[in-house]
């Protein structure tokens, strides 16, 4: 039934990359697909001093997650998983990197953004976790990952632990990214 529904679900989706005008980063082995956005939450200020305020230019990153559920398929181990993730987003990242320094928007980007569920780890990856505060868009983004999250699970039996994750914003400064991971 999973790789049926994952067959279905890499036919939408370049449907789905089309309409969310996500661009590929030029290597090939990325897991994330990115496009430029506009901050539309409250002002933020970031540990390394950088404010992120309405209306700023972040770059907002996606994993790719019919690529990622294919990589994940035969690792049984939830803790390989997360493993797993955390170094495709790593190895990832440096790309990114690349990406915003040569993006002819490069002066304007403060930074990246993303939305997950899958925030244990991040802090080790340079982003810092920002709680979600409107709670009609934190309800519309939890169950916009609940396909996600239901198809990556090994076990369907234990659904208390997927009640307790909640969305949340990754936010990295584009000096954070630059210092950390430039090639």
């Amino acid at each position: 039934m999973r790789s049926c529904i994952l067959s279905f679900w890499s036919i939408l989706d370049p449907i789905y990359y089309y309409c969310s005008r996500l661009t590929y980063l030029p290597c090939k082995n990325n897991i994330l697909r990115v496009r430029l956005t506009r901050y539309k939450g409250k002002n933020i200020l970031l540990s390394d001093g950088t404010p992120i305020n309405r209306n700023d230019l972040l770059v907002k990153i996606h994993l790719h997650n019919v690529k990622l559920l294919k990589e994940l398929k035969d690792i049984k181990s939830e803790l390989r998983r997360g493993k797993r993730i955390y170094q495709l987003v790593q190895r990832s990242l440096p790309d990114l990197e690349t990406f915003i320094m040569n993006h002819y928007h490069a002066n304007e980007i403060k930074g990246i953004i993303g939305i997950t569920m899958l925030n244990k780890g991040c802090s080790r990856l340079g982003f810092e976790v920002v709680t979600i505060s409107h709670p009609i868009y934190k309800w519309f983004k939890w169950m916009a990952f609940l396909p996600i999250e239901l198809l990556s699970r090994q076990s369907t039996t234990n659904t208390t632990t997927l009640l307790e994750h909640k969305p949340s914003y990754l936010l990295m400064s584009k000096s954070t990214l630059s210092k950390l991971y430039r090639q």
